[in-house]
């Protein structure tokens, strides 16, 4: 019984030591230029409607179920989506718009996790006719979540899907 004891006290302290050393926040962003001018870039980066045409995961599931609230483009616009388990469940909500500068929202998941995180878009000059757009995404890492981060990337898994984004951004504005 108390080999048991030690060991079930050892597994405790493991957990409450990776907790304490485990990364307790992320911050992913990516950047790209884009060869138009930044008024028609931020034009496009603020709708939600838009970010559709170019958005990594709906390419991964085309068929999930999208519903928009607000007026798009405008603080308080939502667009929620259910989709299949690699886009899951959740939604983005428009919170703060600075004019050709920014853009910023709220991600709430719901499947397969709860979770919840701040996301943006940044836009510069340049030069007079290109811009350079920043898109990336902070948030908190709970315990024991935060524990998983230990082995796990979020800058590697989500970066990828940031930078592929970004790829279809730019082909889609320089058409």
């Amino acid at each position: 019984m108390m080999t048991f004891l030690y060991i079930l006290g050892g597994i405790v302290l493991l957990i409450l030591i990776l907790g304490m050393i485990a990364p307790k926040a992320y911050d992913v962003s990516r950047s790209v230029i884009v060869n138009k001018p930044k008024n028609e870039v931020f034009k496009s980066l603020r709708s939600l409607k838009e970010q559709e045409k170019w958005s990594p995961w709906e390419k991964k599931d085309p068929n999930m179920k999208k519903e928009f609230t607000g007026i798009d483009g405008e603080v308080g616009a939502k667009s929620a989506w259910v989709g299949k388990k690699d886009v899951g469940e959740g939604e983005q909500e428009i919170t703060k718009i600075i004019e050709n500068k920014r853009v910023e929202g709220k991600l709430r998941f719901f499947k397969p996790w709860k979770s919840e995180a701040d996301c943006y878009f940044n836009v510069e000059d340049d030069t007079s006719s290109s811009t350079k757009v920043t898109w990336g995404f902070s948030g908190n890492n709970k315990f024991p979540f935060s524990i998983f981060m230990l082995f796990f990337s979020m800058d590697k898994t989500v970066g990828k899907d940031f930078e592929e984004g970004l790829a279809s951004f730019k082909a889609l504005m320089e058409k």
